[in-house]
């Protein structure tokens, strides 16, 4: 019996949890295109709803797709030929933002470049990130896994909001938690 209190309990703290932080969706698992399609429609149907801004919706659904996409490519627990990553993914309102919030597993030894191009790009002015985004278009080379380093350019560029981000040791101590946070106005 005490079991099955514990895990009532577990679960009622986990939804309290949730509501006061504002998170509507939150998925951990396999991401792939069919699973992307799924919480991008969830999200869509959830905000218009809500009767959210036109513009809101758009940036959100912009952002769900981005990081969603850097998550399916660029998680270190990756299946390249099924094109799918494994993570986290939450959606959440409170008052003034949408937060979207990532995390997914990473080698200690890609953190450093991480690290270094979030902060280049949350130092950056609104000029700066499109300058630096259209320098990417013309002359950004495809990394091994596919990406041209676009993707946290241009939620940079589309929310206005600096990229918040953690990185948290596992077991191991040769791979980390990379969490990323963005977050979009509602006003």
């Amino acid at each position: 019996m005490s079991t099955k209190f514990n895990f009532i309990k577990t679960v009622l703290s986990l939804h309290d949890e949730m509501i006061s932080n504002g998170f509507s969706l939150v998925y951990e698992g396999e991401f792939s295109h069919d699973i992307m399609k799924m919480f991008t429609s969830m999200a869509d149907q959830n905000m218009e709803k809500a009767n959210e801004d036109r513009s809101i919706r758009r940036k959100v659904f912009h952002v769900m797709v981005e990081t969603l996409q850097n998550m399916t490519k660029h998680s270190d627990e990756h299946d390249p030929d099924d094109r799918i990553g494994n993570g986290m993914f939450i959606v959440g309102k409170t008052d003034e933002h949408w937060n979207i919030i990532t995390a997914n597993k990473i080698y200690k030894e890609r953190i450093d470049e991480l690290k270094q191009s979030i902060d280049e790009i949350n130092s950056m002015t609104k000029e700066e990130l499109k300058a630096l985004y259209k320098k990417q278009i013309r002359q950004g080379a495809l990394s091994e896994k596919g990406g041209a380093g676009l993707g946290l350019i241009d939620i940079a560029r589309k929310t206005g909001e600096r990229l918040d981000y953690q990185f948290l040791p596992l077991d191991d101590n040769e791979s980390y938690f990379f969490l990323l946070k963005v977050k979009i106005r509602t006003k």
